[in-house]
């Protein structure tokens, strides 16, 4: 392989990377539906790259969901201070996460099966990371030691939903609340 190949495809996956990034950040302010020149605007792309790389809005947000879903279920999340910061850290990105996620079942359009096994596939990997980080707080003396990573994973998503359907809901608020009734006395 030449370094001009070699070069092309490092090229190619970082205009990829940029455009999962740009895309996640583009449905989170504005929803999956929000149009491709905003996304290939805030990449800095054109938008025939767009096409390129995900010839259907479906693809994108699948490989949206799905960079999301990697980043989150990283084995060492990125580290920002106590370990009741890294905790809401990650439940920022979940939340965002849930927001793009509320949007990938309309993408899909009918294939209520394929959601269905990405849904699976994010609880499957999503849950050991959120039970680590709540262990680590709790053990740190941060957090009730008697709230499950199920529990707090359903209550995080049911605060999530109103996002696309009320205008004036504040979903970072409510998780805002839920996460102090979490923490304990200093």
């Amino acid at each position: 392989m030449t370094a001009a190949g070699r070069a092309r495809r490092s090229d190619v996956r970082r205009n990829e990377q940029v455009l999962l990034d740009a895309a996640a950040a583009v449905f989170v302010r504005a929803g999956v539906d929000a149009p491709v020149r905003e996304i290939a605007a805030e990449a800095g792309l054109g938008m025939g790259t767009v096409y390129r790389h995900f010839p259907t809005r479906a693809d994108l947000v699948v490989a949206v969901f799905r960079h999301q879903l990697d980043g989150l279920a990283a084995e060492d999340p990125p580290t920002v201070g106590t370990p009741y910061d890294v905790l809401r850290a990650w439940v920022d990105r979940f939340a965002d996460f849930l927001i793009t996620k509320h949007g990938l079942a309309a993408a899909l359009h009918s294939d209520q099966a394929g959601f269905e096994s990405l849904h699976a596939e994010f609880v499957e990997r999503l849950m050991p990371v959120l039970d680590r980080l709540l262990a680590a707080s709790s053990a740190a003396g941060h957090t009730r030691d008697d709230v499950r990573a199920y529990d707090l994973m359903l209550g995080i998503g049911n605060l999530c939903i109103g996002v696309e359907s009320l205008p004036d809901y504040r979903a970072r608020r409510m998780i805002d609340l839920l996460l102090s009734g979490l923490r304990l006395p200093a």
